[in-house]
C-alpha cells in the first residue's frame, strides 16, 4: 500500500523506500527536539560503500545524520552510518546485521544566529542501538558531499525528511517530542526562557499547593513553604506565616519531656525557616523564626555537641 501522499510504500509495519521516487517528509514542522526512528537496510546485501542500505534522516530538512549499512561494509568516515554527514564521523559502529532494525535517539539544537551572527552553533547527540555516536556534535548549519558545515541560519521550524538514495531501506517507529527552547541571549544550550522558567516555577508551585492540601499540621506548613520557593503567592505566604504562628506557640505551651519529643521536628522546621530567610523569602525579621531561635537557644538545642 502506498504511503499517502509519496510513493513509498507501507509494508509489514514499515515504511520502505521506493528507489528514484524521491525523499519525503513530515507535514508536521519542528525545530529543537528529541526524535527516536527505527531503520532497517535490505535483507538480501547489494553494493558496497555508499551503494548499500543508503538513506539519510534529514532534521528540519537540512541536518543529516547518515543512514548506511556498515556492517562489515567500510567507507569514507563521515559517510559511516550514524555520522553528522559530510561533518562529523560517528564514534563507533554498532549496526547490527542488515535486515535488522537499527535504533536511532537523536537530540538535535538547531543552530541560532542573531542579526546574522551565530549565537549558538548548534548540536547533535546521536545514539545508535544504545551506544553514543555523536557527543554534543556543533552544526552551524547544514553539511553536505565533500562539503564541511556551512555556516547557515536555519529557519524557526521545518520538517523531518527521509532520503532516497536508491535502495528500499525501511523505516518504522518513529516519533518526536519538542524540546524546551532556549535562552537566544547568550545562546547558552538548554537554557529557559525567562517566560518559560517562570511559567515552570508557576507549575511547580502548583503542584506543591495541591500537595499541602491534602496534608495536616507541621508536613502542610513545610510543604507550603517549599511552594514559596517556586512561587511567593501571597495567599499561601499568609497561610504559612499564620500555621508558622501557631506551631511556635504550640511549642512555647510544651514542657520537659513532651518538648524535648519534639526537639528534631523543630530543628527541621528551624532550618527551613533560615533558608527562606537567607533567600528573601521571609522578610527578616520573620517573627515565627524570631521566637523559634529563642526558644532553641533556651533549650540549648543550637549548643555544638562535643
Amino acid at each position: 500500500m502506498p504511503a499517502q501522499g509519496t510513493k513509498w510504500i507501507v509494508r509489514d509495519g514499515a515504511l520502505e523506500c521506493v528507489p528514484k521516487s524521491g525523499y519525503i517528509r513530515t507535514k508536521e514542522q519542528f525545530a529543537d527536539c528529541q526524535l527516536h526512528v527505527e531503520w532497517a537496510a535490505p535483507l538480501a546485501v547489494s553494493g558496497d560503500s555508499q551503494g548499500r542500505g543508503n538513506s539519510g534522516i534529514f532534521l528540519m530538512g537540512l541536518a543529516e545524520v547518515q543512514v548506511l549499512d556498515n556492517y562489515n561494509n567500510p567507507t569514507y568516515s563521515d559517510g559511516f552510518a550514524a555520522s553528522v554527514y559530510g561533518i562529523n564521523p560517528p564514534m563507533a559502529n554498532a549496526l547490527r546485521a542488515p535486515g535488522e532494525f537499527q535504533v536511532y535517539d537523536i537530540v538535535f539544537r538547531r543552530p541560532v544566529y542573531r542579526n546574522g551572527q551565530l549565537v549558538d552553533a548548534g548540536r547533535l547527540t546521536v545514539f545508535c542501538n544504545g551506544v553514543l555516536m555523536q557527543d554534543a556534535t556543533p552544526l552551524e548549519g547544514p553539511g553536505g558531499h565533500m562539503k564541511r558545515s556551512v555556516p547557515i541560519e536555519f529557519p524557526a521550524q521545518g520538517p523531518l525528511k527521509l532520503q532516497d538514495h536508491g535502495n528500499p531501506v525501511r523505516y518504522r517507529n518513529i516519533w518526536y517530542r519538542p524540546l524546551s527552547p532556549r535562552s537566544i541571549e547568550g545562546g547558552s544550550d538548554g537554557a529557559l526562557s525567562t517566560e518559560a522558567t517562570t511559567a515552570k516555577r508557576h507549575e511547580i508551585a502548583t503542584s506543591l499547593r495541591a500537595d499541602a492540601a491534602k496534608l495536616n499540621d507541621t508536613a502542610k506548613m513545610l510543604r507550603l513553604a517549599e511552594s514559596l520557593c517556586y512561587e511567593n503567592e501571597a495567599a499561601a505566604a499568609a497561610s504559612v506565616e499564620k500555621m508558622a504562628s501557631d506551631y511556635v506557640t504550640g511549642l512555647q505551651k510544651l514542657q520537659g519531656p513532651a518538648l524535648e519529643a519534639k526537639k528534631g521536628e523543630a530543628k527541621s522546621v528551624q532550618r527551613a525557616f533560615a533558608y527562606l530567610q537567607k533567600n528573601k523569602i521571609f522578610a527578616a525579621p520573620y517573627a515565627p523564626k524570631t521566637q523559634l531561635d529563642a526558644l532553641a537557644k533556651a533549650q540549648g538545642w543550637d549548643e555544638v555537641k562535643k
